[in-house]
């Protein structure tokens, strides 16, 4: 057997992620492999943590970039912050609130649901009733973009319920961040965590995490040990928590570190705000050439994420089909649905780097042209025009 170097083919990522990888990003990563305890490095990762609170929007002293992809950074949040017998209330209105679900049970705590229907944003009102009825819960974890649905939830509200009962809150902001405005200081999260494949533009395999001093007390002062340790933030802290003198914790990785910050310095570039308008502004003409399609989207628009976009499948239209053809002919990837949605819609994503009008505009060209080969009920011809409408207006 002779297996020759991978030469994976050039796509265009408009899916759910990982997301176009900016070519400065790629350039980064292909720098030269330093330690990870030589000074160079750790000045680096000093930079790195600067940038990533000011894309958080946060002074938190404990914000760093955990060495694993944003699943990591979710167990990190949940196995520091909760201990055996304790209650958590999650919302969950997507596949990812059920992964929340999961790692309370892992860490032997008892999960209190709030349910909602997909697509929708988690409802306040039942997050309170919640809270009256657990006066004992320790914990709130929701999704504030939910990757599976394209809905976004009211943070600020939630949170500032979640304090109103003497709960530390957990918040996944894997698809949110740089891609819609998040302010964790502002609006008082305590734990968050997030992917750098998403709205950062960077290849997957690094989670940014932020926690409050609220978040580090209850670390600091737990009653059993964090059932985790290569994720034991007691211990990771000393490789990343302070500017003195670093103890090993594990080697980091070191390249993939170059890319992320090479990422955060980009965002730096263009500006927090203008980052979350650009989405917005993509988003509004895709959303035009979907419409004058024919097609529309599963999410009502008040709640939906302007970097995902979950669009529903024609009738009669077999979904997988239409991907499999804009993969092969078209070099270009979108998203199923996940779980309840399998079958029922696609997830087009405008995250980073692929957030732009060139992709925008093949994109509803590829899929209006598939859609018409096979016989859907769409307006043909139509979206690329409504979407030119709006960049030219």
């Amino acid at each position: 057997m002779s297996i020759r170097s991978f030469h994976p083919p050039v796509r265009t990522l408009m899916g759910p992620g990982p997301s176009d990888v900016n070519p400065r990003i790629l350039e980064a990563m292909s720098r030269p492999t330093i330690g990870h305890l030589d000074p160079a490095f750790v000045a680096m990762m000093e930079e790195t943590k600067a940038l990533l609170q000011y894309a958080f929007q946060t002074k938190n002293k404990l914000t760093m970039p955990v060495s694993a992809p944003g699943s990591a950074g979710m167990e990190t949040c949940f196995v520091n912050l909760i201990e055996p017998g304790e209650k958590v209330i999650v919302c969950q209105n997507g596949i990812f609130g059920m992964r929340m679900k999961e790692n309370v049970e892992r860490c032997s705590a008892t999960p209190i649901m709030i349910e909602e229907e997909w697509g929708k944003p988690v409802d306040p009102t039942k997050l309170e009733a919640a809270l009256q009825e657990n006066p004992d819960a320790t914990v709130v974890a929701f999704v504030h973009a939910e990757t599976s649905t394209g809905a976004i939830s009211d943070a600020e509200t939630l949170v500032k319920l979640a304090h109103e009962y003497d709960c530390l809150t957990i918040v996944d902001a894997v698809t949110s961040l740089a891609g819609s405005p998040l302010k964790v200081d502002e609006w008082e999260i305590d734990a968050i965590y997030s992917g750098t494949q998403k709205c950062l533009s960077c290849t997957p395999g690094i989670s940014p995490v932020s926690f409050s001093e609220r978040a580090i007390h209850k670390i600091q002062n737990r009653k059993t040990k964090v059932q985790s340790w290569f994720l034991d933030l007691n211990l990771v802290m000393g490789y990343w928590g302070n500017n003195a003198q670093r103890s090993y914790h594990h080697t980091a990785p070191v390249n993939a570190l170059y890319g992320f910050h090479e990422a955060l310095v980009i965002l730096q570039e263009e500006g927090l705000e203008n980052s979350w308008q650009r989405h917005a502004h993509h988003h509004n003409a895709l959303k035009a050439g979907i419409e004058a399609m024919g097609l529309s989207f599963f999410v009502d628009e008040e709640h939906r994420l302007p970097q995902l976009n979950a669009v529903t499948v024609p009738e009669g239209i077999d979904e997988a089909e239409v991907r499999r053809i804009l993969l092969n002919r078209y070099n270009l990837e979108i998203g199923a649905g996940l779980g309840s949605m399998a079958g029922k819609i696609w997830r087009i994503g405008l995250m980073g780097f692929a957030s732009n009008e060139t992709n925008v505009l093949n994109c509803l060209a590829a899929l209006d042209g598939v859609l018409a080969d096979m016989h859907a009920d769409i307006q043909t011809g139509q979206a690329v025009r409504a979407a030119k409408g709006v960049y030219s207006a």
